[in-house]
């Protein structure tokens, strides 16, 4: 199984090309005025433009009004709408009925209670595990702090869910070893500093995921490799 890699948190031409050469399956966009990542619409617009169909655009958005959605449409076209807030359930229903787009809705994780959510998202088209912020963070995401990966053993997830959170491209293929996700998604682990991406972490990220294919989901070896604690994360 090919494990799918997404960059986000893209802000710039060269870091964008660098996600695209590297062979990204999904970029993304955030519009979050809190995030050191944020893009107003005209620099978002610009750079989902230079996609042009290489990946699946994404644009990350926290707790968005209606304005907000339908300027993100606009703006963006994304493939795949990101909802990185607090959004009920109901509320993930209702952007993915006014947008007409896949949402993929994320979930802060710390401990097994925060698993038993996932039932209630059951309506997103995808689901993001990342690690839940530590007390007093002021983003949502992109802190760059793993979650306990063992929490995942014989857990029911969903056929097409990504891992985030704390990844870097030391551990990028430890992450798909252990958790046999489908897909990871890494920001703050291919950075030089918040915000600023660096081509060669990006290359470096995707290579090696690149270079080891997810083991399929397999009830005894899976629990006896999520068993061991994170190395370096």
């Amino acid at each position: 199984m090919v494990t799918r890699v997404k960059i986000c948190g893209l802000s710039t031409p060269a870091t964008l090309a660098a996600a695209l050469d590297a062979g990204a399956d999904l970029v993304g966009f955030v519009h979050f005025p809190k995030s050191p990542r944020h893009l107003d619409w005209p620099a978002a617009r610009a750079l989902a433009a230079a996609v042009r169909g290489r990946a699946e655009r994404v644009v990350l958005l926290v707790d968005p009004d209606d304005a907000t959605l339908r300027a993100a449409l606009e703006s963006v076209a994304p493939d795949l709408i990101q909802l990185h807030g607090r959004e009920s359930p109901e509320r993930v229903a209702a952007i993915r009925a006014l947008a007409g787009r896949p949402v993929m809705k994320a979930l802060g994780i710390a401990t097994s209670a925060d698993l038993a959510r996932l039932a209630d998202y059951a309506g997103a088209d995808r689901l993001l595990l990342d690690a839940k912020p530590p007390p007093g963070a002021a983003l949502p995401g992109g802190n760059g702090l793993p979650f306990d990966w063992t929490l995942l053993a014989g857990a029911r997830l969903p056929a097409d869910w990504m891992l985030s959170g704390g990844l870097r491209p030391e551990t990028a293929a430890e992450a798909v070893a252990r958790t046999g996700a489908p897909a990871l998604d890494v920001s703050s682990g291919v950075e030089r500093a918040p915000g600023v991406k660096d081509p060669d972490l990006i290359a470096a990220f995707v290579a090696a995921v690149r270079a080891r294919a997810a083991p399929e989901p397999a009830s005894a070896d899976a629990a006896g490799l999520l068993a061991r604690p994170p190395h370096g994360v």
